[in-house]
C-alpha cells in the first residue's frame, strides 16, 4: 500500500520534469569573458562565460572548469546554435566547434531607447 501511495506522489513530479521543454535555435553570440581562476587541482582549465540573447531573455552559462576551451573557437559577435535544457546548455559555433555549459543567469533583455 505504501508503495502506491509513494508512486502516486512521485508520479506528477516525473510527468513535469519530461515536460519541461527544449529550447534549440539559433542567434549572436554577446559575450564571452574568462571566469574563475586556475589555481587548484580541480581547475585545471579556465572557465568562460557566455552571454546570448533567446526569445527576449539574456543567457550567460558557464563552462566547467573539467572541459577545455579555445576562446578563439567563439567570436563574439557571430552565430551560434544553442541548445537549452533546464539550466544545461549546449553551443556550436559556424565552425562547429561545440561546448557545452550551466545556466547561470537569465534576465529580460533590455530594449534600447533612442
Amino acid at each position: 500500500m505504501s508503495k502506491w501511495i509513494a508512486v502516486l506522489v512521485l508520479l506528477p513530479a516525473l510527468v513535469t520534469a519530461s515536460a519541461a521543454k527544449k529550447a534549440t535555435g539559433a542567434t549572436t553570440l554577446k559575450d564571452l569573458q574568462p571566469a574563475g581562476t586556475t589555481d587548484t587541482k580541480d581547475k585545471k582549465n579556465q572557465q568562460f562565460d557566455f552571454v546570448f540573447e533567446v526569445s527576449g531573455s539574456r543567457y550567460t552559462c558557464r563552462t566547467s572548469p573539467k572541459t577545455s576551451l579555445k576562446a578563439t573557437d567563439f567570436v563574439v559577435g557571430s552565430d551560434v546554435k544553442y541548445e537549452i535544457d533546464e539550466d544545461k546548455a549546449k553551443l556550436k559555433s559556424s565552425a562547429g566547434k561545440q561546448a557545452k555549459c550551466t545556466v547561470v543567469r537569465v534576465e529580460k533583455a533590455s530594449t534600447s531607447q533612442p
